[in-house]
């Protein structure tokens, strides 16, 4: 199938249905009600029915905001806005009621859907007072609500039949698909106007990257990162294109349950899944003791060869193979046991984490984007994983260095623009490029992302700092669970500190042991001088993490501000 042949993602779903209909195929499956499957007959005949009803109080270009955890009638209520030529517009459900007021106020949605009561609750209030809102629709009966003051789609689910002629929709590849918020790290989150044609872009290029991986009969995804996030939201549409069989995780509590019990061969997953893999996998490394010890040891030691591409000799493979067979493989059964690789995105994965999770043989794909590249830019591929960059850019983008080394991006996955907001669109796309904030090089074609503009810290001497660089050495340590630097214009650099649970009672004395060690592997200007602890973890419930698990480091900052000052 050619992707550039394709006009809108529907019509990507219904090329895709004509090919596997007849096969009884199951397409989604909820781990929540693992009895609830929907085969590719299933979703086509829903996705009919409900975008029928969706016209009836919704046209074309009307916003249709979306508040439901991960599940299949997501993917299914999605599809069918867009076969109703509406938008959606994916909210998050840990939003606060804050912000959820802003997303309504600001598109103004002709149609709600919330998956149930426990999402009904968090936005009624806001909703009761709009007269745009012309329809409720749930995935559940709500309980607050009267029959005829909703639409509840299971009931139409139990009542569809299946349609024959496949609808055809008058939406082309510079069409708007979705809305999406950004996670609002910097303030007010922004609506992000995403085309087909910038989603489809997307697809291709991740098929670019997963054509090794993929089966014939039905690559097995998992899917737990919310579908409110344009990385998630754009890997649906990866699947349906692979023909994948999709299931939806109950929790990220339930993460490791979940990849057991149904054996996922590509999993994507934000930095902050691999940091917490990583720590709980070395922490198991580090008691073991006698052979086990040794043979760990050795594949670790082999895996980085392999991984950073020194040579190995003809007895280094063969003892690679085996242990392939004795410890790697023990490794891949506690996640299922079928992983072929995870993909990173949504931020910045530390080398290190990157070098250790390939060398133990759970090849790690990382790569790089942004909401306003749908969200794609480049990715590393299987074949030839570069650790310490982000792959070289997926085809129908183009990538560019300024000269003052922000990375731009043009390309047909790039932004319509900011719903709303056309002076804040004019800051970023100038001339047809998308000016990211992101500092970056390439290395024989590979990117690598070396600063985030925004968030440089510059000592009095002009010299630049990443403060990321050193919060992940900070947070590998086995003490640090999460940590921010300060010190813009400053004389040395301070850092604040949340500890981890079992390691509450270190005195200060034993903290600043900790840091010593750290800032050997840091410049002599990357040195945290001072730190102060503080109890409470940065959480979304407490609003001080994205929805993705990125610190809110404006937020945490302005919160903490005359504790970092004291320190100077």
């Amino acid at each position: 199938m050619n992707l550039n042949n394709i006009n809108n993602l529907t019509e990507l779903f219904f090329h895709q249905y004509e090919n596997q209909k007849n096969k009884e195929k199951i397409l989604l499956t909820s781990l929540k009600e693992p009895k609830k499957n929907y085969s590719w007959q299933g979703v086509y005949d829903s996705v009919n029915v409900l975008s029928n009803q969706i016209k009836k109080y919704a046209s074309k270009g009307d916003r249709c905001i979306l508040v439901s955890e991960n599940r299949p009638e997501w993917f299914i209520t999605d599809i069918s806005i867009m076969l109703s030529e509406a938008i959606t517009v994916p909210a998050y459900t840990t939003y606060s009621e804050r912000d959820y007021r802003y997303i309504i106020d600001d598109c103004t949605p002709a149609l709600v859907f919330v998956s149930n009561d426990e999402q009904y609750k968090k936005i009624k209030n806001i909703i009761n007072s709009k007269k745009f809102i012309k329809k409720v629709f749930s995935f559940e009966k709500l309980s607050n609500l009267k029959d005829n003051e909703y639409i509840n789609i299971s009931n139409l689910f139990s009542e569809l039949a299946s349609v024959n002629n496949i609808p055809k929709i008058k939406i082309n590849r510079k069409d708007p698909a979705c809305i999406i918020y950004t996670s609002g790290t910097q303030g007010n989150p922004k609506g992000v106007i995403l085309s087909h044609g910038g989603i489809l872009n997307n697809c291709e290029g991740a098929k670019d990257i997963l054509e090794p991986l993929i089966k014939k009969d039905g690559t097995r995804f998992l899917t737990w990162l919310p579908l409110s996030h344009s990385y998630e939201h754009t890997v649906q549409f990866v699947q349906i294109s692979v023909s994948a069989r999709v299931f939806y995780a109950e929790s990220i509590d339930k993460l490791i349950k979940n990849m057991n019990e149904c054996s996922p061969e590509i999993m994507t997953a934000v930095p902050r899944f691999y940091q917490n893999l990583y720590q709980k996998i070395n922490a198991s490394f580090n008691k073991t003791t006698g052979l086990k010890k040794i043979l760990i040891n050795r594949m670790l030691n082999l895996g980085l060869k392999k991984i950073k591409k020194d040579h190995l000799t003809f007895w280094d493979k063969i003892i690679d193979n085996i242990l392939d067979k004795i410890v790697r493989r023990k490794i891949k059964v506690q996640f299922g046991g079928s992983l072929k690789t995870f993909v990173s995105g949504g931020g910045s994965l530390d080398k290190e984490i990157g070098l250790f999770l390939n060398a133990i043989g759970l090849p790690t794909l990382q790569g790089y984007g942004l909401t306003e590249t749908s969200p794609v830019v480049s990715c590393n591929p299987i074949n030839d994983i570069r650790v310490e960059t982000v792959g070289p850019p997926f085809r129908g983008n183009e990538v560019k260095i300024a000269e003052d080394g922000e990375i731009l991006v043009r390309g047909e996955n790039v932004m319509i623009g900011y719903w709303n907001k056309k002076e804040e669109t004019d800051k970023v796309l100038k001339n047809g490029w998308l000016h990211t904030g992101d500092i970056g090089v390439f290395e024989n074609n590979y990117l690598k992302i070396t600063d985030r503009k925004k968030d440089i810290l510059i000592t009095p001497g002009g010299d630049n700092i990443s403060p990321q660089k050193i919060e992940n050495e900070l947070i590998n340590s086995q003490i640090f669970e999460q940590a921010i630097v300060y010190g813009d214009n400053k004389p040395f650099l301070v850092a604040l500190l949340v500890l981890h649970n079992e390691k509450k009672s270190l005195t200060d004395e034993e903290i600043k042991h900790e840091i010593e060690k750290i800032n050997k592997n840091l410049s002599k200007i990357e040195n945290i001088k001072k730190f102060f602890v503080v109890n409470e973890k940065f959480s979304i419930e407490n609003g001080m993490l994205t929805p993705t698990l990125k610190l809110k480091r404006f937020k945490i900052i302005q919160k903490y501000k005359n504790s970092f000052e004291k320190l100077y």
